[in-house]
Formats: structure tokens, C-alpha cells, sequence
């Protein structure tokens, strides 16, 4: 891609950041799900709006890599609530400040992920052999995630960085409204509204392990690698206030999430075999897949997992309601 598109790119994304900051800035009161509905509705709006451009101006591969690798990012964000929603009950966030601090932890993650990605095009560029690890790490993340056993609600430790910053950083023990700064003793200390930024970031980085191989599998366009993680993840915080009740609903998720992966896993492994000239595995041919196949099989996997999970509960509430 030119690289004044990169620029308009990263200008427009500037903007809409700072619109969304604006937004917060000047809300006084919680978030509503009308609120989440419609700014949710107005992210996914934008990234079909990006998807019909690049089907225009760019090219149908572009347009149809793009709303795979969105589809993915945004499915796989996903699973980033569950952590969302442990994160603020354990630090016990103000209901006002948690708008502000998905969206700083939510952005300065973005930052950390376009290095990721940068880092990951350079290798694959370098090295086709990266697909075979990249491929046999996604197949090992689906297994792990199809055989995770659910021992109830999941905790949150905090990790060896946060207990570092705690240690270093001016910290006050309570929090002041929805500020990060605030004035106490005399002196400018940081609220723990940092360390819950801190927290998030570092939750949305360690989930960019499995989700930017994965869209890697889709597309090797850095571009379109970059702009579907972007779309994804800022409107993955008003999904949070949106669905954040739904998600205990989605019990089959991780199953879902698992085929995904592996799919993906699947289709790395086989890109790399026909890289190196290996056609068949004795008789059997190995399939081209393209994106179509690829699209299909991801939104297929989402709805059923979705259909499925809602189903069940809604039996066992029924059960439940009538024992």
C-alpha cells in the first residue's frame, strides 16, 4: 500500500480518537446501552464503510481479506471482555471512569499491537518457514482452549510488571472520581486508575499472541493486518458496556473460538507446504483455501457457537425456573 495512504490511514484513526476522547470527556454520567448500542453500530458502520472502499478502490481480495481478518480480530476481542470484566471487579472501579480507562488501556494497546504486526510482516517476509510456527502455535492455542476445563469464574493476578509499577510508581491507595492524576498531600500522585490502564493494555498485548498470527493466516497485507486490528479494538470497548451482561450467556465460546483458530492453524501449515513445493501428503492433494472458504467457515463457526450457547442456557433456565 502507497505510503500516503498509510498516512491518510493513521490521520483518520487520529480523528476518531479524538472524537471518542472528546465524547468521554464531556459524559457525566454512566454508560447506557443505548449509548453502546449506538456508538457499537457506529464503529461497525465505519469498518463496513473501510471494507466497501477497499472493495472500490483498492481490490475485491483487499475488501474480502479485510472483512475476514475483521471478523476474526472482533470474535476473538471477544474473549478480551471476560478479562475487561474480572480487571474492573477486582480493582473495583468507579462505574464513571470505566469508559476512560478501556479506551487509554484500549488505544495504548493498538500502539504496542502495530509493533507486533510490524514485527510479524518482517518475519514473514524474511523466512516463509515463520508459517509453520505461526500455524502449529494456532493449532496448539485451539487444542489448549478445546480442552480448557471451566473451574467457574476466573480470577486475576496481578502480574510481576504491575506489582513493579505499584512499587515504583507515586501511588494513592484511593481512587478520585474518574481522574489518573490527582492531588494529595501536597504533592501530584497517579489513582489506581493506572494500574488498571496498566492491566488492561498488557491483558489486550498478550491476547494480540494468538490473534495476529491468526490473522496473518488470512492476509499477509500489513495494511489490511493493521486497519482490521484498529477496527476491531476500538469498538471492542463499547461492546463491553453492550454485552457485557450476554457473555456468561456464550458458554461454548471458547469451542468456537478453538475451530477458528485451528481452521486458520490448518491453513498456515498448508500455505507453507505448497511454499516449499509440497502438493500432496502421499495421495491426497492438499486443498487450496481461499478467503471466500475462510470467510465462510469463521462466520459459520460464530453463528452456530452463538445459536448453540443460547440455546442451552435457555434450557438450563428453564430447568432451573422449574425445578
Amino acid at each position: 500500500m502507497p505510503g500516503y495512504v498509510w498516512v491518510l490511514t493513521v490521520v483518520g484513526l487520529l480523528a476518531i480518537v479524538v472524537l471518542d476522547l472528546t465524547v468521554i470527556a464531556r459524559r457525566d454520567r454512566e454508560v447506557t446501552v443505548g449509548d453502546a448500542t449506538r456508538w457499537v453500530l457506529f464503529y461497525v458502520g465505519l469498518a463496513a464503510l473501510f471494507a466497501g472502499a477497499l472493495f472500490v478502490f483498492g481490490s475485491p481480495s483487499q475488501g474480502s481479506e479485510f472483512v475476514a481478518g475483521y471478523v476474526t480480530e472482533y470474535s476473538l476481542s471477544v474473549d478480551n471482555l471476560f478479562v475487561f470484566v474480572i480487571i474492573m471487579a477486582r480493582f473495583a472501579v468507579p462505574p464513571l471512569a470505566e469508559d476512560k480507562v478501556l479506551y487509554i488501556g484500549i488505544v495504548a494497546s493498538l500502539v504496542l499491537r502495530a509493533a507486533f504486526i510490524a514485527a510479524g510482516a518482517a518475519a514473514i517476509a524474511a523466512a516463509s518457514w515463520v508459517f509453520y510456527l505461526f500455524g502449529a502455535f494456532l493449532i496448539y492455542t485451539a487444542y489448549r482452549l478445546a480442552t480448557e476445563k471451566d473451574d467457574g469464574e476466573p480470577d486475576f493476578q496481578e502480574n510481576a510488571v504491575l506489582r513493579g509499577l505499584r512499587r515504583v510508581l507515586p501511588l494513592r491507595a484511593e481512587y478520585d472520581g474518574s481522574r489518573i492524576v490527582t492531588r494529595a498531600d501536597g504533592r501530584r500522585m497517579l489513582t489506581p486508575l493506572f494500574i488498571v490502564i496498566a492491566a488492561i493494555g498488557m491483558a489486550n498485548v498478550i491476547f494480540a499472541l494468538d490473534s495476529i498470527p491468526a490473522i496473518f493466516g488470512l492476509t499477509q497485507d500489513a495494511y489490511i493486518v493493521f486497519t482490521a486490528n484498529a477496527f476491531a479494538l476500538m469498538g471492542l470497548r463499547q461492546l463491553y458496556f453492550l454485552i457485557g451482561g450476554l457473555l456468561e450467556r456464550i458458554v461454548y465460546l471458547n469451542v468456537g473460538l478453538s475451530l477458528i483458530l485451528g481452521f486458520i492453524g490448518v491453513k498456515l501449515v498448508i500455505e507453507a507446504l505448497h511454499g516449499s513445493h509440497v502438493d500432496h501428503l502421499g495421495s491426497i492433494p492438499l486443498p487450496e483455501i481461499g478467503i471466500a472458504t475462510s470467510l465462510g467457515f469463521i462466520t459459520l463457526t460464530l453463528l452456530v457457537t452463538t445459536l448453540v450457547s443460547l440455546l442451552k442456557t435457555r434450557l438450563e433456565r428453564a430447568e432451573e425456573a422449574e425445578g
